[in-house]
């Protein structure tokens, strides 16, 4: 159902950005400050790359039943090579009705971006 299909997509774009950031504060620890340890950069490491793995599982999941085409779901896949984009994505996703599908109302979606009756005066 596209509603379970976009809270989910929407976890995992949320999750796999912010495991980049932590990721990101490791290696700067690690690598620039050259604190004690190693930042905890092979567990955050491994984590990111769960999540990473995660994100690409799910995206090619949701692309069907949220009714992507091709090109929307390359730029889903591409989102998840730089820091960050994967959240840059899914808002681009949820303000351009991506998230919606195209069975939202059939099937309980989140109808997001409904068209709303206009108001008569």
């Amino acid at each position: 159902m596209s509603s379970k299909a976009a809270l989910v997509f929407r976890v995992a774009a949320v999750a796999e950005a912010l495991s980049w950031a932590a990721l990101l504060v490791g290696m700067f620890l690690k690598y620039v400050v050259h604190s004690s340890g190693e930042g905890g950069v092979p567990v955050i490491g491994m984590v990111h790359g769960v999540i990473f793995v995660l994100y690409v599982v799910v995206s090619l999941s949701v692309a069907k039943p949220l009714g992507w085409r091709p090109k929307t779901l390359v730029l889903a896949l591409l989102a998840s090579i730089p820091p960050l984009f994967t959240w840059l994505f899914e808002k681009w996703a949820l303000r351009n009705g991506k998230l919606d599908g195209p069975q939202r109302l059939s099937h309980g979606g989140v109808g997001l971006f409904q068209a709303k009756e206009p108001v008569a005066a």
